[in-house]
């Protein structure tokens, strides 16, 4: 049947009470169908070629949602960026009214919508190398036991800790907070994320939108054997283009004091996990906050190890920051044992030096990445700001040819065996 002449359309859509803003989607989109205002992500109907690229990646499922439509009648971007949940799915008598036949509505499959124009030439897209599956030996993660959908709506975690991860100043101002969750059960993996609810209303009069944290805790808790985790939450005074802001979420957390409550949603995340077999390696590439994740597989390791009850393979870092008294954790990083992590750094605003980011630092040690590349017990994490991830990916690249590697197998296996995984934002 040609397309035109298909007067019903699958049209994918993204549950908005589901949905934790957390840019997953759009950044994963190879098409720029998804985009988003204040308050909504919204896929435009007119771009969507129905890929499926960005549904695994999504940590709440929001994005797996779908309506049986009239193709004249389209949900606009304008009515969906408008909506607070999902309209109901129309009857049969509705379709039928439109000039829909029953053959119509059964083959109204994604395949049948028409593939956009292409809008992308063939430059480099790193978000193409990222698995959406988790490691073959990672363990069974557990995801949206509490949020807007479910029984419980949320849960009030106490805080029970929070303390300045950074050297003192305005522009780095980052905490460790620690939340107890009491008796109620929540478990939590290294490379899974939180989603914390802040009070009050937004400027619309509505509840604000949950923000999304990665755990930076291991998976028996900040404290071994208590149900807690800890987050890294940088105070958010600008945005990414310098001018003056007050994140709601970021200056709420950070002011937070011990005993205080605090609503959370999740957990998320079903593939950036790390693996648990022996001899698996850990390559872990983060700026900032990205940290967090990357802290949580740490110390998950270094109390394997403690315990005699692990046979570890190599943990590589490379963390960046704009200078030392930026990077969260300093302090911590340097009482790991050099036999147990090989430390990396890299800053990028310190006065008098050179600039130097991640990927300067991975040219560098090209010579003990390639093997890793090439092993399928490595492993490789990236996590902080977009604007990292392909240069990353690109330095991943280039240190496989330059080694004599077939970057198409070695990006294809990355991908497909769950061992590259990117989490920028």
């Amino acid at each position: 049947m040609d397309q035109s002449e298909i007067t019903i359309l699958k049209q994918h859509l993204i549950d908005p009470e589901i949905c934790i803003r957390c840019n997953t989607c759009e950044v994963t989109c190879p098409v720029g169908a998804i985009t988003h205002d204040s308050r909504n992500y919204v896929v435009d109907a007119t771009k969507c070629n129905l890929c499926m690229d960005c549904i695994s990646p999504c940590p709440t499922g929001s994005i797996d949602s779908w309506r049986t439509m009239p193709r004249v009648k389209a949900y606009s971007l304008e009515e969906q960026l408008g909506w607070d949940e999902l309209p109901p799915e129309l009857s049969a008598d509705d379709l039928a009214a439109a000039g829909a036949s029953m053959a119509d509505v059964v083959d109204a499959q994604p395949h049948d919508m028409p593939l956009a124009p292409a809008t992308q030439d063939e430059a480099f897209r790193s978000a193409v190398y990222g698995a959406t599956v988790p490691p073959w030996s990672a363990a069974h993660p557990y995801t949206n036991l509490y949020g807007p959908k479910q029984q419980a709506k949320t849960l009030a975690a106490t805080v029970t800790g929070n303390v300045r991860v950074t050297k003192v100043g305005r522009d780095n101002d980052t905490h460790h907070i620690v939340l107890d969750f009491g008796t109620t059960p929540f478990p939590l993996l290294e490379g899974q994320s939180i989603a914390v609810v802040p009070p009050g209303l937004d400027a619309d009069g509505k509840p604000h939108f949950p923000r999304q944290y990665s755990v930076a805790s291991p998976r028996n808790g900040e404290r071994p054997g208590y149900n807690n985790v800890s987050l890294t939450i940088k105070r958010v005074l600008e945005d990414h283009h310098g001018k003056p802001v007050r994140g709601v979420a970021s200056n709420y957390m950070c002011d937070l004091q011990v005993g205080d409550k605090v609503e959370v949603i999740g957990p998320f995340g079903a593939s950036f996990l790390m693996p648990n077999h022996p001899r698996s390696h850990l390559v872990m590439i983060c700026t900032g906050t990205g940290s967090a994740p990357m802290r949580a597989m740490t110390e998950w390791r270094r109390r394997l190890r403690q315990s005699g009850k692990f046979e570890g393979g190599k943990l590589m870092l490379f963390f960046g920051a704009r200078t030392p008294e930026e990077l969260p954790y300093f302090g911590p990083l340097q009482s790991l044992p050099k036999d147990f992590i090989d430390i990396n750094l890299a800053f990028s605003r310190v006065p008098g030096q050179p600039r130097r980011y991640v990927q300067d630092l991975m040219r560098e040690r090209a010579a003990d990445l390639a093997p890793l590349l090439d092993d399928p017990n490595a492993y490789f994490y990236v996590c902080g700001l977009k604007a990292m991830e392909e240069g990353v990916v690109l330095t991943l690249r280039d240190v496989a040819q330059a080694a004599g590697l077939d970057w198409d197998a070695v990006g294809g296996a990355l991908r497909r065996e769950g061992r590259l995984h990117l989490e920028t934002y």
